[in-house]
């Protein structure tokens, strides 16, 4: 069922995204908890992120623009995401901070507190093609402690990404 909920994200974004708007598509996969100590939570991870750079603005501290995504662990985790991301380009390298509250289900894997959870990310990518970007992310996910705990998860990941 968590599944089909996914599924359906993805083909509203796919789908109903009109066709010249040069919309940032990103679909990545990595681990899930990477700094697990005890090793039983370490989850393989696969996610999908839509990002519109018609939307764009340009600041004296950066351009900003909103980001929405989400991903699925192999232990059916999910999270789902929207929230805000700079780019700062040095020529093929961009440097992309994020910052997204969402909605997370621990499914059979680790329990995060609470279904409110914010994800921090620093990435790094690289111009490969036209309009594709291949990056490099950090990222951590917690519930700043509005739970009734906080463990916290790192995830790393690695992810394409095509401009369409």
């Amino acid at each position: 069922m968590k599944l089909k909920k996914i599924y359906l994200l993805l083909f509203l974004l796919l789908f109903l995204t009109p066709v010249k708007s040069e919309t940032e598509y990103s679909f990545y996969a990595g681990t899930f908890d990477t700094l697990d100590k005890e090793g039983d939570d370490e989850a393989t991870l696969y996610g999908f992120e839509h990002n519109n750079p018609v939307l764009f603005r340009d600041t004296f501290i950066g351009k900003f623009s909103p980001i929405t995504g989400g991903f699925v662990t192999d232990k059916n985790s999910i999270y789902l995401y929207t929230g805000v991301q700079a780019e700062y380009e040095l020529g093929p390298l961009n440097i992309v901070p994020s910052f997204a509250p969402g909605y997370y289900e621990a499914g059979n894997g680790k329990d995060l507190g609470m279904a409110l959870e914010f994800k921090s990310e620093l990435k790094f990518s690289f111009d490969i093609f036209k309009d594709s970007k291949l990056g490099y992310s950090y990222s951590h996910i917690s519930n700043n402690e509005w739970g009734d705990k906080n463990p916290g998860v790192d995830n790393q990941t690695i992810s394409f990404s095509k401009i369409f």
